[in-house]
């Protein structure tokens, strides 16, 4: 079922919401989150439809907001909203409003979206494109408790890396976090198949992918060796080498499916590793809605630091110490024991 309002008010969006329900035959709500889309025109298709898909995980309230951009100069001073509210088959397994504003009201979304969020229910901010370059202080980003960007779609993805990990928030993300899932697994579990110690790793993709520069500076955090970034045709990730004392193990996927996991003295296996439909990547970060530190790390490690010696090489609850710090405790100790020992003082008369 779709109702449209043109000109109109939140509230009466929330009235068309509560008409659309009864006349379905679904008065209660059901719904455990709102996800707000920041997008344009253009692109609130292919956004609409992915949410779409992930609701049948997670049923929410989708609230689409399309900035207008009037070329009039008479219709950019008048402040105008239009709204399309779906229930039912329309919207999924929840419900979806499409929101389309022009004029002052573009600089106030904030005041149209805030009305109409689920009560009592956390709230994601999703921009498909052109995200702020600080989500958590965006005025709709302001109002989630996760925010997700996707830095695949700038024009500059490694250049979107670096200002989302200048601008990091806690209950921020990235899909091109989300796209690694599946690797950082395969690859955690083969490490834990060949206990042996990691001394390099080669990690290989096409350029200017954030997926791959992710995925390396991941593995620099957690195993502490240098990672080189190496260039392919694609798609995406191509492959992942770990060198390590008893053998390389390699992670090669040529053709965006299907991988070949290889370790020494082991047969190679056939591994399941496609490429993920946006809908996947979103539903995935709807299943948790705290801080993903991990995240956090492997962005703070930054990009340029890619093929220098790993910044965690010793871990921080270590009881060993470095070999300068251990040489110079020694030739303290050398040296104290050398100096000539003092006399004790003769105690003065007590009487």
């Amino acid at each position: 079922m779709k109702i449209d309002l043109t000109e109109t008010t939140a509230s009466k969006v929330n009235k068309a919401l509560v008409q659309g329900r009864r006349a379905i035959g679904t008065p209660a709500v059901g719904m455990v989150l709102t996800l707000v889309i920041v997008t344009d025109e253009e692109n609130a298709y292919d956004a609409l439809k992915a949410a779409n898909d992930a609701s049948r995980e997670h049923p929410s309230r989708t609230l689409v907001v399309i900035k207008r951009v009037s070329r009039s100069p008479r219709d950019r001073a008048k402040a105008r909203l239009d709204a399309e509210v779906r229930v039912g088959a329309d919207a999924g397994t929840g419900e979806t409003v499409v929101l389309r504003l022009y004029g002052e009201v573009l600089h106030h979304a904030q005041s149209v979206v805030l009305p109409l969020l689920l009560p009592d229910a956390p709230t994601v901010v999703w921009w498909p494109v052109n995200a702020p370059l600080d989500p958590a202080k965006d005025p709709l980003g302001a109002l989630a408790q996760r925010r997700v960007t996707d830095s695949y779609a700038a024009e500059q993805p490694i250049h979107e890396l670096t200002a989302r990990a200048a601008t990091y928030t806690p209950g921020d993300t990235d899909l091109a976090w989300s796209r690694i899932t599946p690797w950082r697994s395969m690859l955690a579990a083969a490490l834990d198949q060949v206990p042996s110690k990691v001394t390099g790793v080669e990690v290989e993709g096409e350029e200017f992918n954030p997926s791959c520069e992710l995925l390396a500076m991941w593995l620099a955090v957690r195993l502490g060796v240098p990672v080189r970034r190496s260039i392919s045709a694609g798609p995406g990730l191509t492959a992942v080498r770990l060198e390590t004392d008893l053998g390389t193990i390699v992670l090669d996927r040529a053709d965006g499916s299907l991988a070949t996991l290889s370790m020494q003295g082991q047969p190679d296996r056939a591994v399941a590793l496609k490429r993920r439909e946006t809908s996947e990547l979103l539903a995935e970060e709807l299943r948790r809605l705290d801080p993903d530190d991990t995240y956090a790390a492997a962005l703070a490690y930054g990009v340029d630091r890619l093929g220098e010696a790993g910044a965690a090489s010793v871990p921080a609850e270590s009881d060993e110490k470095p070999a300068a710090s251990q040489a110079q405790e020694a030739a303290a100790a050398k040296k104290t024991a050398a100096a000539p020992k003092k006399a004790p003082a003769k105690r003065a008369a007590s009487k």
